[in-house]
């Protein structure tokens, strides 16, 4: 995990997407401001350091410690998250959570043994929260374009190709056959505008694309998506409207 996102970090902290207000807001509804959160697969912080606020203690995990260093970076006044270096597959030796959120780090797992772990760990009235487009998502005004430059630099496919669900099923499906089955889901939506840096830079924040990746073709590869952004619309502006799934799993009651 920590090479495939070698040289991402500053590209992600910088051009990923946040998940938006909104979405944030939910997640501080259901955790509740006594609540301690994992966040696990945190990256640079993009969840953990705008609900930091909102709850009281924050646990953003990563297996990658260019993202960790980012986000402490990115929130050098905020004192209530730790930044720990993990993965799925410790869970059982960080500290004590009550609940836990996930953004497309869920893919990367083996998402039924993360589950059936915590059914062990969380306590009752724990909640899973997985963020995510959604089971259709809107491809990107550029990504065809795009799509074309990665496969030209041999940066296209990757065992995961930065969906929500690679392997085929929807974290719905996943959830429903797992103890953590009482499923609420609400769409939050936000329009964004990017130009030709952002969306350069966006692909940068890729596992398939990334610095790392590309080694000594990184200044071809941003040459000619340049080339090919301007060639798409040479006013070098796209705007998005990004869609962002709040899924709130809990055990039943009853």
């Amino acid at each position: 995990m920590t090479d495939l996102f070698a040289g991402t970090a500053p590209y992600y902290a910088k051009y990923r997407s946040d998940h938006g207000d909104q979405a944030i807001e939910h997640l501080a509804r259901t955790f509740g401001p006594d609540g301690t959160v994992l966040d696990l697969g945190c990256g640079p912080g993009t969840v953990a350091i705008p609900l930091a606020p909102a709850v009281r203690e924050i646990l953003a995990v990563d297996p990658d410690e260019e993202m960790l260093e980012t986000g402490r970076g990115l929130a050098a006044e905020v004192r209530n998250i730790r930044w720990l270096r993990g993965d799925s597959t410790r869970l059982r030796e960080l500290p004590a959570f009550g609940h836990i959120v996930m953004g497309r780090s869920f893919h990367w797992m083996d998402r039924r043994a993360v589950l059936a772990d915590l059914d062990e760990l969380l306590p009752p009235g724990g909640v899973v929260a997985l963020l995510g487009p959604g089971r259709e998502p809107q491809e990107e005004p550029w990504e065809a374009t795009m799509r074309r430059v990665r496969e030209e630099f041999d940066a296209n496919t990757f065992t995961a190709t930065g969906s929500f669900q690679v392997s085929g099923e929807h974290p719905h499906d996943v959830l429903v056959t797992t103890p953590f089955s009482d499923l609420e889901s609400a769409m939050y939506e936000h329009r964004l505008t990017y130009d030709v840096d952002a969306v350069i830079g966006l692909q940068l924040s890729y596992s398939y694309s990334s610095p790392a990746r590309l080694g000594d073709r990184l200044e071809p590869f941003k040459e000619a998506a340049r080339k090919a952004l301007l060639d798409l619309d040479p006013s070098g502006t796209w705007e998005h409207t990004e869609v962002t799934e709040v899924l709130i799993a809990r055990r039943p009651t009853g």
